[in-house]
C-alpha cells in the first residue's frame, strides 16, 4: 500500500483505535492510491442486522458489551472514509427490532406521527445514502414500521414486498416501496477531477415474511422471489442511467442449488447479469471470512465474490463494517468496475488469553442521539414484566430435571406450536430440547441460574439463556431422538452398580451439549459405557443408556417423525450429535431463543417453571455417585423430583458436594 510521505506504516488497528487523528495519518486503500486520470476509487460501507444495538450494551446482562453497538461501528467510520478516494455508506436492514430498546420503543413508548426511532436518528447523524428492508422489520407490524421510515433522511428500497396479490409482470407489482433509487454522486478521479456517476441500489428481503409475520402480514402484503423480482427490476435500473448496480441483499448465501422463493439467494441474486456488487445479511455471520462460507460453489472466501461479483456480509449487532472497494474506470460516458477487494471490519478483537478486546470507541454524537431512549431502556429491562410462581435455578440441572431448563422449553414449545399449527408439520408431535449454560465448571461456584419467586424482569431471562441463539426446529425419527439423548449422556462418567460415591460428572464434556428433551420420558443408565464418542461416532454398538424412553405413554417408535425444537447451533451440527444437521432444519426461525422466552413470560403472566420429571436414572441398587455444584443448592435439595440427593460436605474452589444415591 502507498503511505503520504514522512510518515511510518500503521497497523489497521492502531489506526482503528483513534491514533490516526489527522487525516495526514491515514493509510489509502491501493485503489485510491493508483488511480488514473479516468478511473476512480469508490469505497461502499455497509452495516448490517443492527436489531437496535446502537449502544454497546447487552440489555439482558445489564452491563456493557464491547462486540456490539452501532457507536462503535460509527467510530471508524471517519477514517474509513478517509482512507477512500469516494465513499458511501448503506444499511443492510434488519435494524428495527431484536433487543429491549427495541421493545420498549414499540410496546411502551410508541410511535407517532413525527417521531424519530433512536436508531433512525442515529443514522442520520452518519449520512447513508439508501438502506433496505429485513425480515424483522415486519414484527411490530406495518403501520409501526412505515411510522418509523417516516422519520429517515435517506431512501429505503425494497423491490419484492408487494401489497397484496403479485402482478403477471414484476414490474407491474404494487410496491410498498420504490424497488431501486439511483443517486447520482460527484466522483473524485485519480487526476482530482470531478464527474457525474449514476449508483443504483436495489434492495430485497426474505420472502418467508409472510409466513413468519403472517399474523402482522396476511391479507395486507405479499412477497415475490428474490431473483425473480432482480431479473424484472435490474433491466429497468440500466435503462435509466445506472453506471453501476448495487443489490442489498437482506438474505444470506446458501449453495445448495436455486429454489423457488429461496430465503438465503445472495449467491444466486449475484448472479443476475447486471448487479455489480452484493451486501448480504440475515445470517449473522461473516464474509468474506476465514470459516463461515468455506467449500460453497460460487463463493469465494478469500476474495469476497460471489459468482465472480464483490460481496460482503458484515456480521451482526455491528460487529463489523462491511466493504466493498470498487476501482471504476470511464468508459465512453459511463463507469465500468475494472476491480474490486472486499473486507468485514471488526471492532473488537480477543488477545492471547481469549479476552475480549476493544478496537474503537463510541461515536459521542451517536451516543447523544439515542442517550433518552438508552436510559429509558435500563428502566423497562429493570421492571418486572410477569411473575414465576417458583424459583428459577440451574444447581441441579445436570443430575435431575431441572426449572431453568424446563421454562425453555416450555417457551420454545409454545411458540413451535403457533408457528407450525396451520402448515405441513402441523399433524406431529412436537419435542422440544434445551441445555443448561450457566452450571459451574470453569465458571466457578457462583456460576449458576438463580432467579427467586416474584417478579421476573427482562434482564433475568439473560440468566436463562445466555447466549443469542436463534430458534429452529428440525425433523428426525424415534431413533434420532434415542441417538441424540444418548449422545447427550456423555455428560455422565460410567459407574459401576455397588459402587459408593463414584464420580458422576465428565468435566470434559460441555453442559451446553448436555440436551434435555421434552415431551418424552426416559431414564439414563448409568452402568453402561458411553453409546458415541465426543465426534458423535458410535463406539459401543451394543450400549444404550437410554432407557424406557417413551412417548405418549408407550414405547417410542423408532420410524415415527417427531418435530424437535432447538436452537441453530444444534439444529446445524454443533455438538457433534449424530444425525442431527441442517438437511434435517424444517423451520427456520426469525426469533432469538432468549427473546422467545421473554414473549412468553409476557404473554403468561405469571410462569410456572417447575420441573416436570421426565426423565431420571435408572435405579442401580446399592450405588452412590458424588457431585459438586453452588453452595446455594442446599437450599433446593429437597425439593428435587425423581432424585435422592444428600448433602456431602464441601468440594474445592466454593463448590459443595453432593451424593446422588442410585
Amino acid at each position: 500500500m502507498s503511505f503520504l510521505t514522512g510518515f511510518k506504516p500503521m497497523t489497521r488497528r492502531s489506526l482503528l483505535g483513534g491514533v490516526a487523528a489527522s487525516s495526514a495519518l491515514v493509510m489509502l486503500h491501493p485503489f485510491a492510491a493508483r488511480a488514473q486520470a479516468n478511473q476512480a476509487h469508490l469505497r461502499i460501507m455497509e452495516t448490517t442486522d443492527i436489531h437496535v444495538h446502537v449502544f454497546p450494551y447487552d440489555y439482558y446482562a445489564d452491563k456493557p458489551n464491547d462486540t456490539l453497538g452501532l457507536a462503535r461501528t460509527a467510530s471508524i467510520i471517519d477514517s474509513i472514509r478517509a482512507e477512500a478516494g469516494n465513499s458511501m455508506l448503506i444499511d443492510n436492514g434488519d435494524f428495527l427490532q431484536g433487543n429491549p430498546m427495541g421493545d420498549y420503543i414499540a410496546y411502551e413508548r410508541g410511535m407517532k406521527e413525527g417521531d424519530q426511532h433512536p436508531v433512525v436518528k442515529a443514522m442520520n447523524v452518519l449520512g447513508y445514502d439508501a438502506g433496505t428492508l429485513g425480515n424483522h422489520e415486519f414484527n411490530y407490524g406495518l403501520d409501526f414500521l412505515f411510522k418509523v421510515l417516516a422519520g429517515s433522511n435517506f431512501p429505503y428500497v425494497c423491490a419484492n414486498l408487494t401489497k397484496g396479490m403479485l402482478a403477471s409482470d414484476p414490474k407491474k407489482d404494487e410496491l410498498f416501496l420504490k424497488p431501486y433509487v439511483i443517486v447520482e454522486k460527484q466522483i473524485r478521479d485519480g487526476s482530482g477531477a470531478t464527474a457525474p456517476m449514476k449508483v443504483g441500489f436495489i434492495g430485497f428481503v426474505p420472502p418467508q415474511i409472510m409466513t413468519w409475520d403472517a399474523k402482522n402480514l396476511e391479507g395486507e402484503a405479499q412477497t415475490r422471489d428474490i431473483v425473480d423480482a432482480a431479473k424484472a427490476w435490474v433491466p429497468a435500473m440500466k435503462e435509466e442511467g445506472a453506471d453501476i448496480v448495487i443489490a442489498l441483499s437482506h438474505s444470506g448465501i446458501d449453495g445448495s442449488g436455486m429454489s423457488d422463493r429461496m430465503e438465503n439467494a445472495s449467491l444466486y441474486l449475484a448472479g443476475v447479469e447486471g448487479i455489480d456488487a452484493v451486501f448480504t445479511g440475515h445470517q449473522h455471520l461473516v464474509f468474506p471470512g476465514p470459516k463461515d462460507f468455506e467449500g460453497i460453489a460460487g463463493a469465494d472466501n478469500k476474495k469476497g465474490k460471489l459468482m465472480g461479483k464483490p460481496a460482503v456480509m458484515a456480521g451482526f449487532w455491528g460487529s463489523h463494517m462491511g466493504l466493498i472497494d470498487l476501482l471504476l474506470e470511464k468508459d465512453g460516458n459511463s463507469w465500468k468496475i475494472v476491480d474490486s477487494t472486499s473486507e468485514a471490519r471488526p471492532i473488537y478483537h480477543r488477545d492471547d488469553s481469549r479476552k475480549i478486546v476493544a478496537d474503537v470507541k463510541d461515536k459521542p454524537e451517536i451516543v447523544a442521539a439515542a442517550r433518552a431512549e438508552h436510559e429509558a431502556t435500563l428502566a423497562y429491562v429493570r421492571r418486572p414484566v410477569g411473575k414465576t410462581s417458583a424459583p428459577l435455578y440451574s444447581y441441579f440441572a445436570l443430575v435431575a430435571d431441572d426449572p431453568s431448563i424446563q421454562i425453555v422449553s416450555n417457551a420454545q414449545t409454545w411458540y413451535i406450536k403457533n408457528l407450525l399449527k396451520d402448515g405441513q408439520y402441523k399433524d406431529y408431535p412436537i419435542l422440544s430440547a434445551a441445555a443448561p449454560f450457566k452450571a459451574g465448571g470453569r465458571g466457578g461456584a457462583e456460576y449458576y441460574t438463580d432467579v427467586p419467586v416474584g417478579d421476573i424482569a427482562i434482564k433475568n431471562v439473560a440468566d436463562l439463556y445466555l447466549y443469542p441463539n436463534t430458534v429452529q426446529a428440525v425433523l428426525v425419527s424415534g431413533e434420532q431422538v434415542r441417538n441424540w439423548l444418548e449422545m447427550s449422556a456423555g455428560m455422565f462418567n460410567q459407574v459401576k452398580a455397588g459402587t459408593k460415591d463414584a464420580p458422576l460428572l465428565n468435566n470434559d464434556f460441555p453442559s451446553y451439549n448436555y440436551d434435555v428433551i421434552d415431551g418424552v420420558t426416559y431414564q439414563i443408565d448409568l452402568s453402561q459405557p458411553v453409546r458415541f464418542d465426543k465426534d458423535g461416532k458410535l463406539i459401543n454398538p451394543d450400549a444404550h443408556r437410554i432407557a424406557d424412553l417413551k412417548f405418549d405413554g408407550k414405547l417410542i417408535d423408532p420410524a415415527q417423525k417427531f418435530v424437535v425444537v432447538t436452537n441453530n447451533y444444534r439444529a446445524g451440527g454443533g455438538g457433534k450429535f449424530p444425525e442431527i444437521a441442517a438437511d434435517k432444519v424444517i423451520f427456520v426461525g426469525p426469533d432469538t431463543n432468549r427473546d422467545v422466552v421473554v414473549r412468553y413470560i409476557v404473554d403468561q403472566g405469571t410462569i410456572n417453571p417447575s420441573a416436570d420429571g421426565n426423565w431420571s436414572f435408572k435405579p442401580l441398587p446399592g450405588t452412590t455417585a458424588i457431585f459438586e455444584t453452588g453452595p446455594k443448592a442446599r437450599h433446593f435439595a429437597g425439593e428435587i423430583k425423581g432424585a435422592k440427593i444428600e448433602d456431602a460436605g464441601d468440594g474445592e474452589n466454593g463448590f459443595a458436594k453432593f451424593r446422588l444415591v442410585l
